[in-house]
């Protein structure tokens, strides 16, 4: 769609509308209701509050500006600035080793994102997994080093990440 923009002599000319971007603001300078859109969505995603009706309750806002707003804000995800890590292994059919993966993972401040294991064929199974380390996070290659480590781990492989 384009909007008629005229001319000094009257001729019209088509002018088109601004494009869409995505900028990064602080909601300090921003007015109260893109903060309130982010917690009415964030309220409904952690299961804090049923339904949008009840969250805008919760938060203090018409539902009809939330929605005039919901699909406009968005909450600035760390995650970008986080690394991924893809890690492939092969683990032992054997009761607790897979536990003992995630436990260890967890000790390495790692957030793990997806576990996905195979069936067990001739005693070991293998496993993919996504993970995401942000600061305070050891690195790719330690964890990796720290899962051979683990009882049971038969190989761990770094598939990608720095």
């Amino acid at each position: 769609m384009h909007r008629k923009e005229p001319y000094a002599t009257g001729i019209w000319r088509m002018k088109k509308p601004m494009q869409s971007q995505f900028i990064v603001v602080d909601t300090s300078v921003l007015p109260e209701i893109f903060g309130k859109v982010l917690e009415v969505k964030k309220l409904v995603a952690d299961r804090t509050e049923k339904s949008f009706a009840a969250a805008c309750k919760h938060v203090g806002i018409s539902r009809s500006a939330f929605y005039k707003y919901r699909d406009y804000v968005f909450a600035y995800d760390d995650k970008m600035t986080q690394r991924i890590v893809n890690l492939s292994a092969v683990l032992r059919d054997e009761s607790g080793v897979l536990s003992n993966v995630l436990t260890r993972l967890h000790s390495l401040h790692a957030n793990i994102l997806t576990v996905n294991q195979s069936i067990p064929v001739d005693g070991v199974a293998a496993v993919s997994i996504s993970l995401q380390c942000g600061d305070g996070t050891t690195n790719p290659v330690e964890i990796t080093n720290a899962l051979r480590s683990v009882q049971g781990v038969v190989e761990v492989r770094l598939l990608s990440g720095e």
